[in-house]
Parts: structure tokens; C-alpha cells; sequence
């Protein structure tokens, strides 16, 4: 049986233990129970979420409760935790199979050293305040989660389920992981090189018709997807939903549609072992040239690299 245990502290962020989900998931998929979930705290008893919800802990008599440990986040990270909380920490790095930092929780980490020389991400809101109290640690804000040998580190809220879901990958194999992935109706298992930041979200469209639009124009990228195309789909002239389109996201459809071929080729690049011919043909650019040209205009760096970069932090 591989033991997680949970570290939490008093204002904890309460979707941190909704990853207690997977693996509970996990043991039912399984036919078995493989893991057994547990919450600590350094003295035990109740422990109050940010929300004020009480959650009943066992204390924290030993290092070698756990396989795992899952260090919960709070609302306040910048503010360091108590000194017991920290030489827990330490205590786990040394003797647990793998540690993890839930969102904030990736400062727990960095406050008791186990970071310094390490990659780690944390919820992009708080990257600039980890990386200005924690210098040594080299902070990547556009992963939703890192791993670095036994250290493990998640972006916000949702992306701890993902890497939750990478820790029953790694210990029950990928099979039953996608099992679990559809039992919970997760849309899809994202893998720790992905962006925390979405396309469609940034554009932040009000209307249904621009929505349709942009929904309609990420499942057909493989398309030219003219303007005449997509007012057509919505029913608007060519001149009118140019107009609306641009009122309601900031952006010209071109330049959306451009951004969504980017962001779609940058998951292929990641998440699959496809050449860059494939990658340009399925997402609609012109060829592997054009491809790269946009890429590296967007995002500062050549294909190549980022797949490179992707299969580093695993």
C-alpha cells in the first residue's frame, strides 16, 4: 500500500485536497486499495481551511508516515510558516519517495530549502513574489506542474488534479490512469509541460455568436478559417462580425485565429512525438517554415525547444 499523506496548516486552500479524488478514484479503478490518503498536522486535531471548514488531522509524530507527501497551500503564501511546519518538510524530502508542493504550497517548499537549485512552478499570480523571496529556486510560471527528482510542484487550483493524476500514471501506469481521468470527467489528462494560461480564456469573448465562433475555429484549424468563413457560421456579415469581434475580445479575428493555431500547435509539440510538418498541416499553418516563423514570433523560442524543454520537466 503507497501511504499519501497530506500536510496542511490552518487557512489551507480547501481545493488542495480535492486531488484526494484521484487517488481515491484511483483504488476503485484498480480493484484494490493502493493508496491509503491520510491529513496531518504538526500537533493533529481540527484544522480550519480558508473558508473556516474544519478538517480533523492526526499529528505529525514521525517522517515516515508517508510515501508521499502533498504540502497544502494558503492564501497568504508570503507569509512564512512556523518553524515545526518547516523541519516537517525537510524531514519528508529526506525520507519520503516523493514530496509535493499544492499551488502555494510550493512556498512551504521553497521556505524550508528544498527548492533552492530546483525547478518548481506555483499559481502564476504568486511566481513574481516566489521568485523575489526565493532567488535560488528557478521558477516557472507557465508549467501547471514540475517535477524535479523526488520534488514535485503544481500550478493553481486545477492543475493539482493533473499532477495528481501524473502520480497515479507514474505508480499504476497510464491505462488506468486515462481510466481515471474519464471517471472523473476530466476534458483531458494534461501533462506537466502544458501552459497554465488558455487561449480562449485571454480572449474572454461576451457573446454567444463570437464564442460559436472561436469554438467553431479551434475544432476546424486545420481550415483557412476567413473571416467570410467564420461570420458566415454565425450568421453575420463579414463586416459586422469583424466589428463585434473585435468590440468583444481586443483582438482581430486574424490575429485570434493565429493565436489559437499557436496555442494548439504548442500542445501537439508538447504532448505528442509528431514531426513539425504533421504539427503546421493539423493546425493550419502553411508548412513547417511558416510554422516556425510564428512560433518563435509568439513565443520567443523555436519549436524544437519547447519539446525539448517539455520532455526535461517530464
Amino acid at each position: 500500500m503507497h501511504r499519501i499523506g497530506y500536510l496542511i496548516t490552518e487557512g489551507f486552500q480547501i481545493m488542495g485536497l480535492a486531488t484526494q479524488t484521484v487517488f481515491e478514484v484511483a483504488n476503485i479503478v484498480a480493484g484494490e486499495a493502493f493508496y491509503r490518503v491520510q491529513n496531518f498536522s504538526v500537533g493533529g486535531g481540527m484544522v480550519r481551511s480558508s473558508l473556516g471548514m474544519p478538517i480533523e488531522t492526526l499529528p505529525l509524530a514521525a517522517p515516515g508516515l508517508a510515501d508521499t507527501w502533498m504540502v497544502s497551500g494558503t492564501l497568504t503564501p508570503e507569509t512564512p510558516p512556523a518553524d515545526e511546519v518547516l523541519a516537517c518538510v525537510q524531514g519528508f524530502v529526506a525520507s519520503a519517495r516523493r514530496t509535493a508542493g499544492l499551488c502555494t504550497g510550493t512556498f512551504v517548499l521553497a521556505q524550508a530549502g528544498v527548492l533552492d537549485n530546483r525547478r518548481a512552478t506555483t499559481h502564476w499570480a504568486y511566481a513574481k513574489a516566489l521568485r523575489t523571496l526565493h532567488p535560488k529556486v528557478e521558477v516557472d510560471d507557465d508549467r501547471i506542474f514540475i517535477i524535479d527528482g523526488p520534488v514535485w510542484t503544481s500550478a493553481g487550483m486545477t492543475a493539482a488534479l493533473d499532477m495528481a493524476l501524473a502520480m497515479v500514471e507514474k505508480d499504476l501506469g497510464a491505462e488506468l490512469a486515462r481510466s481515471v481521468a474519464h471517471k472523473l470527467v476530466m476534458h483531458q489528462r494534461r501533462s506537466g509541460g502544458q501552459s497554465q494560461h488558455s487561449e480562449l480564456l485571454s480572449l474572454a469573448p461576451k457573446s454567444d455568436r463570437v464564442q460559436s465562433a472561436l469554438e467553431y475555429a479551434r475544432q476546424h484549424l486545420s481550415r483557412p478559417l476567413s473571416v467570410e468563413e467564420l461570420a458566415g457560421v454565425v450568421h453575420l456579415s463579414p463586416r459586422q462580425f469583424t466589428r463585434v469581434f473585435t468590440a468583444e475580445t481586443g483582438q482581430s479575428p486574424a490575429k485570434a485565429v493565429e493565436n489559437l493555431r499557436l496555442e494548439a500547435a504548442r500542445l501537439m509539440i508538447e504532448q505528442s512525438r509528431h514531426s513539425l510538418d504533421v504539427v503546421a498541416r493539423e493546425t493550419g499553418f502553411r508548412d513547417r517554415r511558416h510554422l516556425r516563423e510564428v512560433f518563435i514570433r509568439g513565443f520567443g523560442v523555436p519549436p524544437q525547444a519547447v519539446r525539448r524543454d517539455a520532455r526535461r520537466v517530464g
